[in-house]
C-alpha cells in the first residue's frame, strides 16, 4: 500500500468528500455531482422546492453508483457534496454555467445577479478544494486510472432519450473505445458514445483537468437515472459497469503502445 496522501486532511468534508485514499488500486473515481445540498446561507436559489430535489440540482443515483464502484474496484471517490447550482465542479470557473443563471427549465435568481466577488468566493469555497483532492489523488498513484460518474434525466425539454448509458471523452479516447466494444459486445443496454451529451457541451471538463495532461487513461459514464432509481437498480448497474470496465481496463493496458 502506498503512503496515506499529505495534502486531504485539511478538506472540509461538507465542501469535498474524500474516501479511500491508503489504497493500492489505481482507479480514481469522482462525483461532481453527487449531492443537491444548497448551503443555508444561499436561501435556495431563490427556486422551488420541485427543482431542488430535480435533477438540475444533482445526479441523482449517481453517487450511489460512484460508491459502490469504488468498493468494487477499491479505488479512491472524491465527491463534491454541494449542489452544482451553487457551484458545477466539472465546469471551470471562467464560464457561465460554473454557476448557472438557468437550468434546463428553470431560471436561477440566486445566480442571476452574481458579481465578480461574489463567483471568486463560489471558486474559492466550492472549487478549489475539490479540485485540490482529485489533484492529489491522481499525483499519488503511478498511472492512474480517471472515472468520472454521472447521471442524466430520461427526459430533456420534453423529448425522450433513449440512450440508456454514454460513454463520454475527450482527445483521449482509449479506455471509452475499450469500454464501448466491451458494451456493445453485451449487448445489455443501448450504449452511445458522447451522448446525452459530449466534449462540445462542456462537460469533459474534470477529464480535460486532471487526466488528458498527464497523458491518464480516463472516461466519463452517464447513465440515465430511471435506471439508477432503487438500491437493487443501482446493484445491478454496478455488476454491469463493473464488468465492462473490467474488460476495458485489460484491454488498454495489454494493448500496444
Amino acid at each position: 500500500m502506498r503512503p496515506e496522501m499529505n495534502h486531504l486532511g485539511p478538506f472540509d468534508e461538507t465542501i469535498v468528500e474524500v474516501r479511500n485514499t491508503n489504497t493500492s488500486s489505481s482507479v480514481v473515481f469522482v462525483c461532481e455531482h453527487a449531492s443537491a445540498y444548497i448551503p443555508a446561507e444561499f436561501e435556495g436559489l431563490g427556486l422551488p422546492e420541485d427543482a431542488l430535489t430535480s435533477h438540475v440540482a444533482w445526479d441523482p443515483g449517481a453517487m450511489a453508483l460512484a460508491e459502490r464502484l469504488t468498493e468494487r474496484f477499491n479505488g479512491v471517490l472524491i465527491a463534491a457534496r454541494t449542489s452544482r447550482l451553487v457551484y458545477d465542479c466539472n465546469r471551470p470557473p471562467e464560464v457561465p454555467d460554473a454557476m448557472p443563471a438557468r437550468s434546463e427549465i428553470f431560471d436561477i435568481p440566486g445566480n442571476a445577479h452574481l458579481t465578480a466577488s461574489d463567483r471568486a468566493d463560489r471558486v474559492r469555497t466550492y472549487y478549489q478544494p475539490f479540485r485540490q483532492a482529485v489533484s492529489d489523488a491522481m499525483s499519488a498513484i503511478k498511472d492512474p486510472v480517471l472515472v468520472t460518474v454521472h447521471s442524466f434525466t430520461p427526459i430533456y425539454h420534453g423529448k425522450t432519450r433513449d440512450v440508456e448509458i454514454g460513454v463520454l471523452h475527450d482527445d483521449d479516447a482509449r479506455l471509452a473505445d475499450a469500454l464501448l466494444d466491451v458494451a456493445t459486445r453485451s449487448g445489455k443496454h443501448v450504449v452511445r458514445r458522447n451522448e446525452p451529451y459530449g466534449p462540445g457541451d462542456g462537460v469533459t471538463h474534470t477529464l480535460k483537468e486532471h487526466a488528458l495532461p498527464g497523458g491518464y487513461l480516463n472516461v466519463m459514464l452517464e447513465v440515465r437515472s430511471d435506471l439508477v432509481a432503487t438500491g437493487a437498480a443501482q446493484g445491478a448497474m454496478v455488476e454491469t459497469l463493473s464488468g465492462w470496465l473490467e474488460g476495458a481496463l485489460a484491454a488498454t493496458r495489454t494493448a500496444p503502445c
